[in-house]
């Protein structure tokens, strides 16, 4: 027996039977090129599947018009340009559209001579720097070596000869004449803890009025620290003119002669502290009262009141 089917039983039925799903249909979303020259809108067609629901559709997120809009947004300040229309733009050789490079104010050459110039100053003040602390290094030397002032003493005189007589001169003017040879002896001490001297002297003089009869000369030496040193000056006068001064000399019957000297010079020392940088100078002027007798051969010794040392 054959049922035949009503609209109900195959509307009812039409849910549970299985259906072939209809082939998916595939549609186009066109989208403008970022090549395009000169705001052309030609554009490149891109296969995108059809799903049906909400859990077919892929994870990764869609390019519609808004993340488009986002990207120009994002990209406008490089890729714009200037004048805002989106046309005009240049590309190099690989294709990509150039862009407008931000140029940072300011030359580093000058940056170099800034630091070249700071490098020349800094070397300038530790070179002043070091003159300055070097010099006061030299003047407080100098000052710790000025109180260290060499001490003399004449010790005594030898006059090997002495003779009073009548003469006339180179221009044959008639006048007294004196002859004086001796040796004098000078004792140097030098004070200094640190360092030696250089002494010398002006020339020993014996004076009679105003007159020079004999001179001697203390050659150069060099004395070490903390020490004690003799020297002896040989001074000689031969005929020596006196002119008028030789009229209060009286000469006895048995020869002999008394004459009042004074025996004059100036020592010089010279101590190097620091080399030829830093050095220490000394004068001593020495001044003796003394009178040779003709007849004796004694050294004349010399006491520490009859010399005068400034």
């Amino acid at each position: 027996m054959i049922h035949t089917k009503s609209e109900s039983d195959i509307t009812s039925l039409a849910p549970s039977s299985p259906s072939r799903s209809p082939k998916r249909q595939v549609y186009y979303v066109q989208s403008p090129s970022r090549d395009s020259h000169d705001g052309d809108k030609s554009s490149s067609m891109h296969a995108t599947p059809n799903f049906n629901s909400p859990m077919e559709s892929p994870s990764h997120p869609s390019f519609g018009r808004h993340s488009r809009n986002s990207s120009a947004s994002r990209f406008s300040g490089i890729f714009r340009s200037s004048s805002g229309r989106k046309g005009g733009r240049k590309q190099n050789d690989k294709g990509w559209p150039e862009c407008n490079v931000i140029v940072e104010e300011g030359n580093y050459d000058e940056l170099d001579d800034e630091k070249a110039f700071t490098r020349r100053c800094q070397a300038l003040m530790a070179l002043l720097g070091f003159v300055v602390l070097f010099t006061v290094f030299c003047l407080i030397i100098w000052g710790a070596g000025r109180p260290f002032k060499p001490q003399v003493a004449v010790g005594s005189l030898m006059v090997n000869n002495m003779y009073l007589g009548s003469g006339s001169d180179f221009t044959g003017v008639p006048t007294k004449m004196l002859n004086v040879n001796g040796s004098l002896r000078i004792s140097v001490y030098n004070p200094a803890t640190f360092y030696g001297i250089h002494v010398s002297s002006t020339p020993v003089n014996l004076i009679y009025s105003d007159v020079v009869v004999a001179t001697g000369e203390l050659k150069k030496y060099f004395q070490h620290r903390k020490s004690h040193k003799n020297v002896m000056v040989h001074i000689e006068g031969t005929r020596v003119p006196l002119y008028g001064a030789g009229s209060d000399l009286v000469v006895t019957t048995d020869g002999a002669v008394k004459v009042p000297l004074m025996l004059a010079f100036e020592l010089r020392t010279r101590g190097d502290v620091v080399g030829k940088l830093v050095r220490t100078k000394h004068h001593r002027r020495v001044s003796c009262n003394l009178t040779i007798d003709s007849t004796t051969t004694k050294p004349i010794k010399f006491i520490k009141d009859s010399c005068i040392y400034s």
